[in-house]
This record gives structure tokens, sequence and C-alpha cells, in this order.
């Protein structure tokens, strides 16, 4: 007996079906490769119930190095390879048939896949070996090769005719494409439940003609995604009866975007002008109504037009009532779409069962009509607003007083009268509970709120416009849509905290992503001070760096302020977007920097911070369409000791790269030039497919400690 009870039960002894449930459960892919090392009973179950993999090795090279221990994966990415963008398979290449024997050999029972797909040998060597595919995103920002319409996506449809879902969404092709190949293999489409096309190389985006086919031939789909023309100036241009037309084709859509392709190529607005554009959509009230009511299903509806839609409001009031499950909704340069006549609920403000609403462009929405949208969609989690020039400190802090029990992801940019003080002021009420925020980093509205103290906003919502002084919003107000005769006054009091306490250290408790953006030239350093001083679990940060240094001699200071994020503890991942940065790649006029200056500016500090993972998008030259990582910005990064995950969106030099090695955790690095178009033939001086190869194995054969 005493020895016996001296024998101990551990882990080991659990059967094996719980213990691979487990194992299964187990999301991170470091996780999983730590238990896959614990023994041989433990990797078999690993690989066992391991299902999605990405290949990140150098499989032109090492094609003996291809897994084959993954029997039960079923998605499977191969978009990321090395070298990034080269072709993966080519019909000319003598290993290119054996290479896809491996590969099929390797993973048998793929369904779900997202290839690079630079040529369309690839898919003809591919999609034989997996003709049981459903899921299918392709990836190219290289150029479409100049073959017949549709080639590219011939060898898929001929070879998978089990597809329900296909992405092309990052892949570089042209709208004349689709409906060629769809027309031609419409036993396949029609099985299509899912379809992105919101494809950014789009320039002009798909005819009203094309997308009445593309609906036509597809039309079971739940999930359809895609850039159009509502330009009136453009021939076959996107109106009333191709909404009309799209909706009757597709009686299931639960999931719809349709968005003008300017959208894509420039999301952002000018903050200056009034929010309406010259042309007017043509897209009316009762036409509106009709598509509406031909979407009962409908969870997840985008129209972002970029065009006038005027007096949207009649039309939107219906949505209530015909889209009962309508669950997320974004408007671009829609107007009137909440009047807030003598505080009665109109438009967008009777949809009372939108969880994620997004405003854009809307030039007469005003703080008023905020206020309303929070009364009557009290459930919103979500709540984006950009380019609305009327809305103010006052009705956003008054929309985040109403929503503070459920709002927790918000958005503000490009509004006028919305900096970076005044939205995180404005956001007070729900500071403990957001997680995700973004604003724009603008500066010019800090001082007006360094003396606020006793100063309390009301907004009578009787008495638009005139000063009033009200009771303060109650947290147990539980009238919210109350009527014409019934008096609706609120006030939120700037030096409150949520608590109905004067809070004078303010954390944002909860706050784990956050976006910036920020005008080229502009210091980050006044953020802490904007409001932002204290976010203990910000573990994310992504800063995005616009406009044209070519206007600047050079800033004001010597670095950006990367250094001011050194007070948030637990920030591990960046994206620094510079990206649409814009200046002299080589030598600058006399008086200016070039990029390479620049790019020092914007990394200087970044060593202060723990970073373990890091995307860096190098500022660009138009001009020779290129965007490679200079000699300072190499040496600022090198000193980054924290990092394990390093991806330059952009070109570099080899002996540039170099400089990387001496990172001493670094473990995953690579350059992807995924921005259009992608360079064609890569420069002598940057690297190639031998560059890459040489820097990967230097880096692999470093001793990593963990």
């Amino acid at each position: 007996m005493a020895g016996s009870s001296s024998i101990k039960t551990t882990i080991a002894d659990l059967p094996d079906v719980i213990l691979s449930n487990i194992i299964a459960l187990i999301t991170s892919v470091r996780s999983r490769n730590s238990a896959a090392l614990v023994c041989r009973k433990w990797l078999l179950l690993e690989r066992a119930t391991r299902t999605a993999l990405t290949l990140r090795g150098n499989a032109l090279r090492d094609l003996f190095m291809v897994p084959s221990c993954f029997r039960s994966v079923t998605h499977l990415d191969l978009s990321l390879l090395s070298p990034w963008g080269h072709p993966l398979l080519s019909s000319g290449a003598p290993d290119s048939a054996l290479s896809a024997n491996i590969l099929g050999h390797s993973f048998p029972d793929i369904e779900s896949l997202t290839l690079y797909a630079r040529n369309p040998s690839t898919l003809q060597l591919l999609a034989p070996k997996w003709r049981q595919l459903k899921h299918l995103k392709l990836v190219r920002w290289h150029q479409r090769p100049q073959l017949p319409y549709g080639s590219d996506l011939a060898p898929l449809f001929a070879n998978s005719r089990c597809l329900v879902s296909l992405d092309l969404s990052s892949f570089y092709c042209w709208t004349d494409d689709i409906p060629a190949v769809f027309e031609s293999h419409s036993s396949v489409t029609e099985n299509l439940i899912r379809l992105n096309l919101l494809n950014p190389s789009f320039s002009e985006g798909f005819k009203g003609q094309e997308l009445e086919e593309i609906t036509s031939s597809c039309p079971n789909l739940i999930d359809f995604k895609v850039a159009c023309t509502f330009d009136p100036r453009y021939i076959g241009f996107v109106g009333d009866e191709t909404l009309i037309s799209i909706v009757g084709n597709c009686k299931k859509l639960k999931i719809l975007h349709l968005v003008d392709s300017s959208g894509l190529l420039n999301p952002r607005s000018d903050p200056n002008d009034e929010g309406f554009t010259n042309e007017d959509a043509r897209i009316t009230v009762p036409g509106l109504i009709e598509f509406f009511s031909g979407i009962p299903m409908i969870e997840e509806l985008v129209l972002d037009v970029c065009k006038n839609v005027r007096e949207s409001g009649p039309a939107l009031e219906v949505l209530n009532s015909k889209c009962p499950r309508l669950k997320s909704l974004k408007l671009g340069q829609f107007h009137g779409i909440c009047m807030a006549i003598e505080s009665k609920l109109d438009g967008i403000a009777l949809c009372q069962g939108l969880e994620s609403l997004s405003i854009r462009n809307s030039a007469d929405l005003t703080d008023l009509g905020l206020i309303a949208i929070a009364r009557g969609c009290s459930r919103l989690a979500k709540f984006e607003v950009h380019g609305c020039k009327k809305i103010t400190f006052k009705g956003m802090g008054t929309l985040a007083c109403l929503l503070h029990k459920t709002l927790i992801d918000v958005k503000i940019s490009c509004c006028k009268n919305l900096g970076a003080a005044s939205s995180l002021k404005a956001l007070e009420p729900i500071r403990k509970k957001i997680q995700r925020l973004h604003i724009d980093c603008v500066w010019d509205s800090v001082e007006q709120f360094e003396n606020l103290d006793g100063v309390e906003y009301n907004f009578d919502l009787n008495k638009a416009g005139e000063g009033t002084s009200g009771c303060e919003f109650a947290d147990d107000y539980d009238d919210l849509n109350c009527n014409k005769n019934k008096k609706c006054k609120y006030s939120y009091d700037l030096n409150c905290s949520d608590n109905g306490d004067v809070d004078d250290y303010k954390s944002w408790e909860n706050l784990q992503y956050l976006s910036l953006w920020i005008s080229v030239g502009e210091l980050l350093t006044p953020l802490p001070m904007a409001g932002l001083k204290d976010c203990p679990v910000l573990n994310e940060i992504r800063i995005k760096v616009d406009g044209d240094c070519r206007y600047w001699s050079r800033p004001s200071e010597r670095a950006f302020g990367l250094s001011c994020l050194v007070r948030y503890p637990n920030l591990t991942k960046m994206h620094l977007d510079c990206g649409e940065t814009i200046g002299y790649a080589h030598t600058a006029p006399s008086g200016q920097m070039d990029l390479s200056l620049w790019e020092r500016f914007y990394l200087l500090g970044i060593k202060e911070l723990s970073l373990c993972e890091l995307d860096y998008w190098p500022p660009q030259d138009r001009d020779v369409n290129q965007r490679s990582l200079s000699l300072p910005a190499a040496g600022l990064l090198q000193e980054c000791v924290m990092l394990r995950k390093l991806f330059i969106h952009g070109t570099a030099n080899e002996h540039f790269m170099k400089f990387l090695l001496r990172i001493p955790n670094l473990r995953d690095v690579q350059l992807r030039e995924d921005y259009y178009p992608a360079p064609e033939n890569d420069m002598s001086t940057e690297m190639r497919a031998d560059s890459c190869s040489r820097f990967e194995d230097e880096l692999n054969r470093r001793h990593i400690s963990d």
C-alpha cells in the first residue's frame, strides 16, 4: 500500500484521445512546436492534429526539405515561400513537375490553399494534385503576363470541381479576366458561395454589365465582395439597375461589399473639403429601397460609393424592417443618413440591431446625428467615422457616453474637428473598456484641452445650437428611444471618468491595439501628452506615415519619436508603414534630404523598444518605382536586439541585409514587394534569388537560444 501511494499520475497517463483533443486546441504555432519536442508520443499527436501550415522555406532549392509528416493538414499557405514573389513552378523548369508531385504527396488532403501564382504554370501543375480543393486564395503583386483573358484561372476551374470559395483580392489581374473564365466554366462557378474581387489593382473596377454576368454565373453566393465603378462619367457605371440585378441573381447573400475602386486606391480624403464630390452617383432612394428588399438575409453590408448619394435617410430607415439580420454596415459618401430633427430617430438610427457601423465622408452628419445614432443603435461594439467635417468633440463624447456599455472598437479618421487630443478626450467614458483604437496624430488640439477644469458640455436635443445647461447623463437611464413629446437632454462632463469620479491618473486598461495616422514631417512625441500616457496591456501598434517629403527641407527635430512608446511595457508588435511617404531615392536637390535620411529620422529610437515582431514599409520614389531599405535604416534595425520576426515590404541591398544578422534572436526575415506593381526584374544591386538564399543560409546556421 505504501508503495502504491507514492505513484503519481501525470499528463502522460491521459488516454491518447483526450491528449489529442488538448493538443488540437493549441493555436499558437510556437506552442505547438514546443509540445512536439516533449516526447515522440506528443510529436506524433501534434503532427496528427495540425490542420493548417505555412511553408516559408526555399522550395526552389531545398525541395528535399518539404515536410511529409503533416498528413492531416487541410489548409496550406504557399504564398510566403522564399525567395518571395519568384515563380514557384514553371512549365519550362526541369524540376517543376517533380516539385508538384512532392507537394501533392506530402499534403494529400488539402482543401484550402493560399498560393502565390506569378504565372499560369503554377496552377497548371498544382491544381490536378488537389482536385478536392474547396477554398483558394491567389496572390500576385507582379504584373499580369500578356496572355488571353482568363488564362490565369482556366487551369483552376478545369481541375477544381469542388471549389466553393475564391479570393482574388490580392491577385493582380484584369477585370476582363473574370467574366471570360466564369462564363466558360459555369458548372464550377454555380457552386461558389464566397467570391472576393475587392482588388486595388483594378484601375476602374467592374462595370455594371460585368457584375450582372458574374452574379448570374454564381447564383448561390453567400459572401460577395467586389470593386465597382460608380462614377457616372464612365460607360457602364453601376447604378440602381445593377444593384437590383445583383440581389436578383444572388438571393442568398449574407455578406455584400460593393466598393468603388477609387476608394481602394485613395482611402483617405482631404480633411479641408466640404465632403461632397463633383458628381452624384446614379443611386436613388427608390432604387435603394428595392435593393434592400432583395437581401433579407444580409448580415454584413458595405456600400462605399465615393460619389454623392443624397438624402439617403428614408432608404436607410427600411433597413431595420427589410434586413432584420443586419449586424455590420459601412456607408461611403452617403448624405442625409440621420438628420436628428426634434430628437426623433430617423435614417440609420432606426437600425437597432447594428453591432458595427462605419460612416465615411458624410458631409452633413452633425453632432446631433451622432447622438441619435447612439440612441438608436445601442448595441454598437464597433464604430468608425471618417471624413465627416461637421462632427466635433461634443458629439463624439456624447456618443461614447451613451454607448459606454458596449463600445470597444473605435476609429476616428480625417475628421476636421477631431484631432488626437480631442478624440481621446471624447472617448473618456469608454477609456477603461476600449480594446482597439485608431486616431489621427493631428496635434493642433492639444492646448485647448489643457484648461478644462470645471467645464461641462451639455446637449439638449430639443434646442440644437443653443447654449443649455442640464442634468448629467445617468448610467441607469433606460429610455433611450424617447418620443418627440419627451424632453431628452444628454451631457458629458469632460472631467469625470466612467465611474463618476475625477481620475487624475488615466489608464487605458484594456487597450490592446492602437493604430495611428500621421503626416510626413510631424512628430510622434506629443502622443502621451495627448492622453495616452498609460496603456498597460497594449501589445500591437500600427503607424502609417503619409505625405510628400519633397516639400520639406528637413524635420524640426532629429528623431520622429518612437522612443516615446517605451512607456508601453507590453508592446511587442509594430507595423511602421512609410510606404506612402514620397521622396528622392537618390541625390536630393540642395537643401533637402533624400529618403535614406528620412528613414533615419523615422527609425531613430526604435532600439529602445522591446519589439519581437516588426513589419516595415520603406518610403518610396515613385519616379523610379523604388522602395528600398537604406544603409541608415539597416544600421538602426540591427539594434533591435529583441526582434524575432522582421518583414521588410520592399527591396534591399545584400550587404545591408547582413547587418540584420547581428540581431541575436532574429529567426524570421523576409523581403516582400507586396505593392502594385512589384518590380518585374530585380536590380543588379538588390536582393535576387541567390542573394536571398545566401542570407537565409547564414540566418539558419546561427544558434537560437530558445
